[in-house]
């Protein structure tokens, strides 16, 4: 036996089996469906979704694909924030079409400015819909930074930043249904507010990664 596999020999033998690491993307799928769950449910604890919203996904086609499109944009960034923790696992594709994807989608209230989906109106209004998208991103941005921390993100800050876009949209999109539809409205008091959420995930991710 030459040196070399003396040296493999002694390097293997206190090596124990170790547990598959897990697929990413049922991570992320799982943390997106508890993640719209939670916000679904305590959205309509504290207040009643929009009455008649879905005749009106019926009535008006367009406003149907705009949810869906959002739908499709916060699955996506929210696979693309969970690759983006392992590394080597995002591809740059992936990321250019989930964010191209994202503004695809929040494209659509600014061409609602001038045409929008459905005709604006207050019917529904939450006086606090700004705050409710806020808080109820809290939990899943909290939980998904807590997950990727364990996933060894070499880019930790961008990480948090992508699943604090995906959780923070999840109740900018479900406002749409529960509170007042009206771009202007979207934009400003529920859209605004999930993207703050991104600021305050860098620095959440920051503050964690100091050193102890």
């Amino acid at each position: 036996m030459d040196r070399h596999e003396r040296l493999i020999e002694n390097l293997s033998r206190d090596l124990s089996p170790v547990a598959p690491a897990r697929n990413v993307n049922l991570v992320g799928l799982a943390w997106l469906l508890a993640s719209a769950i939670f916000v679904v449910a305590v959205t309509q604890w504290t207040d009643p979704v929009r009455p008649g919203v879905f005749g009106q996904f019926q009535e008006a086609p367009r406003f149907l694909l705009e949810t869906l499109l959002g739908v499709a944009a916060i699955t996506w960034v929210g696979l693309l924030a969970f690759r983006s923790a392992v590394p080597g696992e995002l591809t740059r594709r992936f990321a250019v079409a989930g964010l191209a994807l994202m503004a695809l989608w929040l494209a659509q209230y600014v061409i609602g400015l001038v045409s929008p989906a459905l005709e604006p109106s207050e019917w529904g209004k939450r006086p606090f819909c700004y705050l409710e998208t806020m808080i109820y991103s809290a939990p899943p941005i909290l939980a998904a930074l807590f997950i990727a921390r364990r996933l060894y993100p070499l880019h930790y800050r961008r990480t948090a930043m992508l699943l604090a876009l995906a959780a923070g949209m999840i109740p900018a999109l479900f406002m749409q249904i529960a509170c007042m539809y009206d771009p202007s409205h979207i934009l400003l008091l529920h859209v605004l507010p999930g993207l703050s959420m991104v600021l305050v995930a860098a620095a959440l991710a920051a503050w964690w990664r100091l050193p102890r």
